[in-house]
């Protein structure tokens, strides 16, 4: 079975730090695209940032350059550290990757339960 599973999320106070981690399992041998999106309570998710399998990470403009993405494939993991968070950061987080099974020659979409992230004082 194909699992996604979020950690590191929790309340921390504006300014504060916090560094995501999302571990796939070892069911995907192979794993392209990682990505992490948010959903702030009562709205729609929004893409946060991308990194690639050679490690082009691309960011929204809403993070303003506070947020790194990076990936260990060696443990089929990728992170965000979240730094200088706002109350405008709240919101579920959520990781996804393109992946590929052992028993498939295609990559399909896979995503987690997401974490919950609060900013507040």
């Amino acid at each position: 079975q194909v699992q996604l599973v979020e950690s590191g999320g929790g309340l921390v106070q504006p300014g504060g730090s916090l560094t995501l981690a999302c571990a796939a399992s070892e069911h995907l041998v192979e794993i392209k695209n990682m990505r992490w999106y948010r959903q702030p309570p009562a709205k729609g998710r929004d893409w946060v940032a991308t990194i690639t399998r050679d490690g082009t990470a691309n960011y929204a403009d809403s993070i303003k350059g506070r947020f790194t993405i990076s990936r260990d494939d060696a443990k089929r993991s990728v992170y965000l550290q979240m730094n200088s968070l706002e109350p405008g950061d709240t919101a579920k987080y959520f990781c996804g990757v393109d992946g590929r099974t052992a028993w498939e020659n295609i990559f399909r979409p896979w995503w987690g339960q997401g974490t919950q992230v609060t900013v507040s004082s």
